[in-house]
């Protein structure tokens, strides 16, 4: 597998081992080939993580082997990788997770065979309350993209009436998410419950293309389900550019609003994104200066007095 390299990033060095461990096998990427990915979007993938719990998914043999949810750090971890504990009350158990904060952590985690990274909604400071509202577009099995791209252009007309600003991206799958800076004043159950407000607008706009029905068999399978429940505690979604673990090594990736009448989300690689990096940035940079009150979401939720099912 050759001899493992040292990267020198920032003012740390990280050793990837097995740098030529095939990880993707659609063009043949490499692990030190991710990392390499990782660093050229050193910015954008900070951005997105930092100061947030994380779950590692790792491949240790790559994306078609044995897949890893990593809650806890993994022993052996240098001095310099953060921590956040995070607790699990219903289990009575806590894990202390990955708190990104420098692009070393990053690669260290490649190191470790992570090609996700999953971050919690809320930081370190208060874990307890979110400071990002996530709008998860999640097709169902028959859904043509066609009607995934109809309705963000919904939610950016609900959004744009709300004066909220959403910061799109790819899922990295069939998907999109479009995320929202908020006031960290909510908890995980508020956050949620706006969450759902939210897409019954928009579900009432859009009859024809989605549903909100909680349980899969109540869903048509050509329907686009908003996924409210992502803002539920300790559920995440892969990062703003978190490689996903499928063959053909797909990225999560921040596109314009401009864009997604026309994208395929296919086209973004690890082979294509660092180009499109390069030229046009991180177009969720300006995401902390566009932060939103939850105030009139929590007002539609009690207008319509309706409540998130229970459950997870």
């Amino acid at each position: 597998m050759g001899n493992a390299v040292e990267l020198e990033v920032g003012d740390r060095t990280v050793r990837i081992s097995h740098p030529d461990r095939v990880y993707f096998p659609a063009r043949g990427e490499t692990k030190l080939d991710l990392a390499r990915y990782y660093l050229s979007v050193g910015d954008g993938i900070v951005r997105a993580l930092r100061e947030r719990p994380c779950m590692m998914h790792r491949f240790p043999s790559g994306v078609t082997g044995e897949k890893v949810h990593q809650k806890r750090l993994p022993a052996g971890a240098p001095p310099w990788v953060r921590t956040v504990r995070v607790s699990f009350p219903r289990y009575g158990r806590h894990a202390d997770e990955l708190c990104v904060t420098g692009l070393a952590d990053v690669i260290w985690a490649v190191q470790m065979s992570t090609v996700e990274f999953h971050p919690w909604n809320s930081r370190r400071a208060d874990t307890e309350k979110p400071d990002e509202w996530r709008i998860d577009l999640d097709p169902m099995p028959d859904c043509p993209f066609s009607r995934v791209r109809r309705v963000a252009g919904v939610v950016r007309e609900v959004l744009d009436e709300l004066g909220a600003v959403g910061f799109p991206k790819t899922s990295g799958g069939r998907g999109l998410h479009v995320y929202v800076r908020i006031e960290p004043e909510w908890g995980f159950a508020d956050v949620r419950r706006a969450a759902l407000a939210f897409a019954r607008e928009v579900e009432r706009r859009a009859p024809d293309d989605v549903t909100t029905a909680w349980w899969r068999r109540d869903r048509d399978p050509a329907a686009l389900f908003v996924d409210y429940n992502q803002n539920s505690r300790d559920h995440t979604i892969a990062s703003a550019y978190s490689v996903r673990g499928v063959p053909e090594a797909t990225v999560s990736t921040p596109v314009r609003w401009d864009e997604v009448e026309a994208l395929d989300p296919r086209d973004f690689t690890i082979a294509t994104v660092p180009a499109r990096y390069a030229e046009l940035g991180d177009l969720h940079a300006g995401i902390d200066e566009a932060v939103f009150s939850l105030r009139p979401l929590l007002e539609w939720a009690d207008r319509d007095g309706d409540e998130p099912p229970e459950g997870t």
